[in-house]
């Protein structure tokens, strides 16, 4: 269920090209008409980063009728080291009348502890949805475009420059030489991204995900077929999954663990895959990426700045899911972003820059603080979690509800007694 962060390593997709994508250096507004819109002037927002949180974020603005500008360095369809997990509060934060390009519909998970004791629990409503990011996050990026956003491809951004006194603008630099000048500027180019530099996000979790996309012949694809593998694996917080792409005939297989055991990491995935009997189908893409989680007291915005999904560090701890996060704070920068555009002297802009803050942590600090809970317990004491998961209805229930976006982890905890009682034995 994990987002994308900082490429480790990556081969081609050698995916078709779709008719009608982007170019690289293209900049055209929904409905164009005679031509491209020019890059110069004064934009209300540039957005930075063109994947969920950017494209959420350029959406929310231009469709408040701003002149919105969308840069991204890679162009689009472009693959993403990421599950494509889409739980409901991913599905309830999608632009109005977006369709997702589901995959597959998930209804059982089998678990298992570190490849034993294993056992499947299904629902009668689907849990989530699965992706391919390539995929969902075009769709975004279109639905950015129809609100009215412009969108360049190929821009690599080097440097963020704040002008105060009458200008009160923000210069964005590419590697290029071009230069884009707005009132406001939301950074979503990653957690390793120019933008978050800029601000001064720091972080206080760093964990490295390893993923295969493998192809399987139909009667393999046929057998995960509303199905996911969670594997609570040897390492301290780790964990594995097995997501499947039925529409595509592919399993995409991942691990996760703390940042600095690479080696375990990759034999981690290695005999996760073993196990599986999947080792005998070649992967079409092998890659990896870091996800980086925000200290608690981390900036959320300089100036005429905003930060949002993993530019910002905002991702669940425990499980590392990005994708609900991304959507959520980026329609949250995008809208916040035109109040800053709009803010008249360094007193206002200030005043929306906190409330924006503000509407972060009640919403999604509150959630990641839940998650670093469960993550230090589940570090402890992962036969607890997997016994209740498999063995206690409550627990299930409490699970199937978060990822249907009924529920959240700080929910569970707060109205149950016993996850609470089950999150303070783990972390004895």
């Amino acid at each position: 269920m994990t987002d994308s962060g900082s490429p480790v390593s990556r081969s081609p997709l050698g995916a078709d090209r779709p008719a009608g994508a982007d170019s690289p250096v293209a900049a055209e507004p929904a409905g164009a008409g005679p031509g491209p819109e020019p890059l110069d002037g004064v934009w209300d927002v540039v957005v930075v980063g063109a994947g969920p949180a950017g494209s959420s974020a350029a959406h929310a603005a231009a469709a408040q009728g701003r002149r919105v500008l969308l840069l991204d360095k890679a162009e689009h369809p472009r693959y993403k080291t990421c599950g494509g997990g889409i739980i409901g509060p991913s599905r309830d934060s999608l632009p109005p009348d977006f369709v997702l390009p589901l995959q597959d519909r998930v209804h059982a998970v089998t678990f298992a502890y570190d490849g034993r004791f294993t056992r499947t629990r299904r629902s009668r409503r689907m849990l989530f949805g699965l992706v391919n990011r390539d995929e969902f996050d075009l769709r975004l990026v279109q639905a950015a475009k129809a609100a009215g956003a412009v969108l360049v491809t190929g821009v690599t951004v080097s440097g963020v420059e704040q002008r105060g006194g009458e200008h009160r603008t923000v210069t964005v630099t590419a590697t290029d030489g071009r230069s884009f000048e707005a009132r406001a500027v939301v950074g979503a180019d990653g957690s390793a991204g120019r933008i978050g530099r800029h601000v001064g996000v720091s972080f206080d979790q760093i964990d490295l995900g390893l993923e295969a996309e493998i192809p399987v012949p139909p009667e393999v694809s046929a057998h995960w077929a509303g199905r996911i593998h969670l594997d609570w694996g040897p390492l301290p917080g780790s964990y594995g999954w097995v997501f499947p792409k039925t529409e595509s005939g592919s399993l995409t297989v991942g691990v996760i663990s703390a940042r600095g055991d690479g080696e375990r990491t990759k034999k981690y995935l290695a005999d996760y895959i073993r196990r599986l009997g999947l080792a005998g189908f070649p992967p079409s893409v092998e890659s990896g990426h870091l996800t980086r989680c925000r200290a608690e007291d981390s900036p959320l915005a300089r100036g005429r700045v905003l930060v949002a999904g993993d530019a910002a560090g905002l991702l669940e701890p425990w499980t590392r899911e990005g994708i609900s996060y991304a959507l959520r704070s980026g329609r949250l920068a995008g809208e916040w972003a035109v109040k800053v555009a709009e803010a008249n002297g360094a007193t206002d802009v200030r005043r929306q820059t906190l409330n924006y803050a503000f509407a972060i942590k009640a919403g999604l600090g509150v959630e990641m603080r839940a998650g670093k809970q469960m993550l230090a317990a589940f570090e402890r004491r992962p036969h607890l979690f997997h016994a209740a998961v498999c063995l206690v209805d409550p627990a299930w229930r409490a699970f199937a509800r978060t990822t249907q976006g009924h529920t959240t982890f700080a929910q569970v905890l707060r109205q149950y007694r016993a996850a609470r009682r089950l999150s303070a034995l783990a972390s004895r």
